[in-house]
């Protein structure tokens, strides 16, 4: 996983960002990384769990990865046992299980919990939303992420990520203009 973003805006950390990507996150390995890095791309945020039925959906979400990630395209997954014990492991068994099982590329980031009284903030953010908020029902529910840092869509847990529906939320955004430079 790749390290914090550098910036690139002189009047940085004094910059606006979009309330979703106003987040600093621990990835997989422990390093912080700042959402803001993300600003520009279309994003899939979605909370996973490696004892699921749901688990196959990594090999979809890899493959979405694949094949969208030259044109801003990219997942966040973030690992969360907060449903029936479905990932014990820790970090290290979590990197172990999706990059050797699934050949997972896109960010990992540290187990969170999506709901209850340690909900991370992200999550806390994402399940207030007016039109995309309510509680996480659980594991692979999907957010979608505009390039200018908008949620625009939430799709449930049983979605899988390369239906139509999602398929067609993603290319709309990808189709979307470059937003404005941070200011």
């Amino acid at each position: 996983m790749a390290g914090d973003a550098s910036p690139v805006n002189t009047d940085y950390p004094n910059v606006e960002v979009p309330a979703v990507l106003n987040f600093t996150m621990k990835d997989i390995d422990g390093k912080p990384i700042n959402l803001a890095r993300y600003y520009g791309d279309v994003i899939m945020i979605v909370n996973t769990a490696s004892l699921c039925g749901n688990t196959p959906q990594y090999a979809q979400l890899e493959a979405l990865y694949q094949k969208y990630k030259d044109k801003g395209f990219v997942v966040l997954a973030f690992p969360e046992d907060d449903f029936l014990n479905q990932e014990p492991g820790d970090n290290l068994q979590i990197k172990q299980f999706c990059t050797g099982k699934y050949h997972v590329t896109f960010p990992l980031f540290s187990k969170i919990d999506v709901k209850g009284p340690n909900i991370a903030p992200l999550y806390k953010y994402l399940t207030t939303l007016p039109k995309f908020g309510g509680p996480i029902d659980w594991n692979f529910a999907k957010y979608i992420v505009s390039r200018a840092g908008v949620v625009v869509a939430r799709y449930k847990a049983g979605e899988k990520p390369n239906t139509p529906e999602i398929l067609a939320a993603i290319k709309t955004q990808l189709d979307a203009p470059a937003p404005p430079a941070l200011k």
